[in-house]
């Protein structure tokens, strides 16, 4: 007889209890689901001395530890944040139900009538690093459109994740619907997770949302299909003909507003003929931005410290910004595509000729014309909240929503035609 680890049995049970949800689930209808994220929403904000006090913990470990200022920031939960947390729930909850949505509907020269519609993916795993909030907008979107989904958060994250899928299994139940329908796993040390990753009959879905290092594991262990959210390695291009009122408030917000997150700036490029980069550069450092510069960068700001090439590929989340000096945006563009992950690339300009070349010569999640990177996010984008954004190119391309987690059935109906 086989003896089965204390891990795999952990696992087995718990995804099968998470695919059990999602068959009970999967067909309920829109005010049942917006019925318990309205609860929810109303539960984040009346149980939040519970939140804090949770988080509370987190944050003295994560201290011990010494997590960085950047790290420590995504990992807080305080009273404002928690209202975003709700406010985004009820976001969701107003967005349409993209279940049961007809994307295709036709009659065959042969009378067979083929009627395609949008279905939940099925159980959605997401593999999460710092960030309490993913619990919560995850489990939101992932229920709202009909899938069941398995949340592992890290360890530096463990009791502020608890808390919270806590309080939605609890409104789930209040509903009296199965609370696996979101699936916390409590289990933070790495010989759990490569099992979860084989659960191909129970999983459909695996989505990292980390470190490189998180992302590169995931990818190289799992039997189930990965949708990427790779790191944000994000360019910010401040061409010739900026206007120098738009270009510090973009670059201070694009780099310092959320260090720690992926759609914060890492790599500065500046046209050699933008004439007010010396501005530029001191007004970054007066926030506190450690600049990084290339030679001709720190002729014109020598308070700064020296680039190294390996410099331009990191995505550091912290107050780090990577400089670099062009003569042309031909150069911009070639160095973008050496250095970007494909998350997000921003020009700052007033040559429309310019902003156009610019979009089409690239190819990333996102093209941002005159605006901040912090931009790329599914809240802004509409979405309510975000499973995370994503850098790959097939199913999903940028913030991951509602309509994201869903497939499609083709329901054909007809009157005894066979095929000759």
């Amino acid at each position: 007889m086989i003896q089965r680890s204390a891990e795999s049995i952990y696992v087995d049970e718990l995804c099968k209890s998470a695919k059990d949800a999602y068959r009970q689930i999967r067909s309920i209808h829109t005010s049942q689901k917006n019925k318990v994220l309205e609860k929810l929403a109303s539960a984040l904000i009346s149980r939040k001395s519970e939140i804090l006090k949770e988080n509370a913990k987190d944050l003295e470990a994560g201290k011990s530890k010494g997590l960085s200022s950047a790290l420590l920031d995504r990992l807080t939960l305080d009273e404002k944040r928690i209202r975003s947390l709700s406010n985004a729930v009820l976001e969701i909850k107003a967005l349409p139900d993209p279940v049961g949505e007809t994307v295709r509907g036709t009659t065959l020269p042969n009378g067979i009538r083929l009627n395609t519609k949008r279905v939940p993916l099925g159980v959605v795993m997401v593999i999460y690093e710092s960030r309490p909030n993913v619990t919560i907008d995850v489990g939101a979107l992932s229920f709202k459109s009909g899938n069941a989904c398995i949340l592992r958060g890290g360890s530096e994250a463990i009791h502020s994740n608890t808390i919270l899928a806590k309080i939605f299994q609890d409104c789930l139940k209040e509903e009296g619907l199965p609370p696996n329908a979101v699936t916390f796993v409590d289990k933070t040390e790495r010989e759990y997770m490569i099992p979860f990753l084989k659960q191909t009959s129970y999983i459909d879905i695996v989505v990292p949302r980390g470190g490189e290092g998180l992302i590169r594991f995931v990818s190289e262990n799992s039997l189930i299909p990965v949708v990427k959210h790779d790191k944000g390695v994000v360019n910010l291009y401040i061409d010739k003909s900026a206007d120098p009122k738009k270009v510090l408030p973009i670059a201070i917000n694009s780099k310092v507003q959320r260090p720690g997150v992926c759609n914060a700036a890492e790599n500065l490029i500046i046209h050699s003929e933008y004439p007010y980069i010396k501005e530029l550069l001191e007004g970054l450092a007066s926030k506190g931005v450690q600049l990084l510069l290339d030679p001709r960068s720190l002729a014109i700001f020598p308070q700064g410290q020296p680039v190294k090439e390996e410099d331009y590929l990191e995505e550091f989340l912290d107050l780090r910004f990577s400089v670099k000096t062009v003569d042309k945006i031909e150069e911009a563009i070639e160095f973008i595509e050496a250095t970007s992950s494909g998350h997000t690339e921003a020009i700052v300009t007033e040559d429309v000729s310019a902003a156009n070349f610019f979009s089409r010569s690239l190819d990333s999640a996102a093209i941002f014309v005159n605006i901040s990177t912090r931009f790329h996010d599914g809240g802004e984008f509409g979405l309510g909240a975000e499973v995370g954004i994503s850098t790959g190119k097939l199913h999903v391309r940028g913030p991951m929503g509602l309509v994201h987690l869903t497939t499609t059935t083709t329901y054909a109906e007809g009157e005894g035609q066979v095929r000759g």
